[in-house]
């Protein structure tokens, strides 16, 4: 099959080429951060209280859809603290040797980011456990009888770990974060002042109308939106002179296939399929993924997504069904 996974436009999901961008437009304290405004009010309270304290921040459990900024307010936390930060992510931990190395490179009050902690192995998460209780490393020397356990006291740290899928972490790990905090997604106009801070780091010239264009395209995830401004920014510097306005804005994105609303090519083949070739459903994930050469997986986790969200599909008992919204949308924009 065809994984469109690192090819999709508009997936929410980092892509190599956006790591250095992401780099370059990252904020750096939360006044500059855009959105989720009742969660930056209580990190604000959060860190502040710490510092007054002079301890760690309580560890943190960030969880929502990829995009949304998940790493950024890890970034930033830190920044705030005035502490260093450690990154990795569940899937690189494959060794408890792995997360002793970063436990006991930490200093006091640093930060341990942990991507995608729900991928850690079991081993692994029954590592962090008295990490994150005691500030203590339990190690296992030599094997069988003569077996013993050594403890290693750790400096005070604060772990922050992200997930885009909460429900599978395990009980005995959620419960050992002292505040658990979801980001929503984004408003249409909290992307236009994203897009329109972000064009001005990279002194791109864009007008209001520019910015509304792509924000209302971009899923409400500030990474699409500023991969978006990426490419319109490319077709504006060959195909006009380099400003972006709604004209320029609506042609690039008309050639990229992006409709109104956000869909992709990929997207609205997918809808066609249910709706043409199985009345519109109920039809099962699996029967839908050979039918159109797509990976199960990436339909499950990139695509299906933002087609609930928008209230195009239902999931039933039986499959997957659309509705007469994802109907009427297709036929606008055939």
């Amino acid at each position: 099959m065809i994984k469109t996974f690192n090819s999709k436009l508009t997936t929410p999901q980092a892509k190599n080429e956006d790591k250095v961008f992401d780099l370059t437009l990252r904020p750096n304290n939360l006044r500059e951060f855009i959105g989720q405004e009742k969660l930056k009010e209580n990190l604000t309270i959060l860190i502040q209280a710490a510092q007054q304290r002079k301890e760690a921040i309580d560890h943190l459990l960030l969880y929502g859809c990829p995009g949304i900024g998940k790493t950024t307010l890890a970034h930033i936390i830190a920044h705030e603290m005035k502490v260093g930060i450690k990154i990795t992510s569940g899937p690189a931990l494959e060794k408890t040797g792995d997360l002793a190395a970063l436990l006991t490179s930490l200093k006091d009050h640093d930060v341990l980011f942990i991507d995608e902690i729900h991928r850690m192995n079991k081993t692994i998460e029954e590592t962090l456990y008295p990490a994150m209780e005691d500030y203590a490393l339990d190690i296992i020397i030599g094997q069988g009888p003569s077996a013993k356990c050594v403890r290693l006291n750790l400096p005070k740290f604060t772990l922050i770990g992200a997930t885009t899928r909460i429900g599978i972490l395990s009980s005995p790990l959620r419960d050992r974060f002292g505040a658990i905090y979801r980001l929503n997604f984004y408003e249409n106009k909290e992307l236009e002042q994203i897009i329109d801070r972000s064009a001005k780091i990279l002194n791109i010239e864009i007008d209001s109308n520019g910015a509304q264009e792509i924000a209302k395209r971009a899923r409400k995830t500030p990474r699409i939106a500023n991969r978006l401004l990426k490419r319109v920014r490319d077709f504006s510097q060959v195909k006009a002179n380099g400003t972006i306005n709604k004209d320029i804005a609506q042609k690039a994105l008309k050639l990229l296939e992006i409709d109104q609303l956000g869909l992709d090519e990929i997207d609205r083949r997918i809808l066609a399929t249910i709706i043409h070739k199985f009345n519109g459903g109920p039809v099962g994930i699996k029967t839908i993924a050979s039918a159109t050469s797509e990976e199960q997986d990436t339909i499950e986790e990139v695509i299906e997504p933002f087609l609930l969200q928008l209230g195009f599909i239902n999931r039933t008992p039986k499959g997957r069904e659309t509705t007469p919204l994802a109907q009427k949308h297709l036929n606008t924009n055939q």
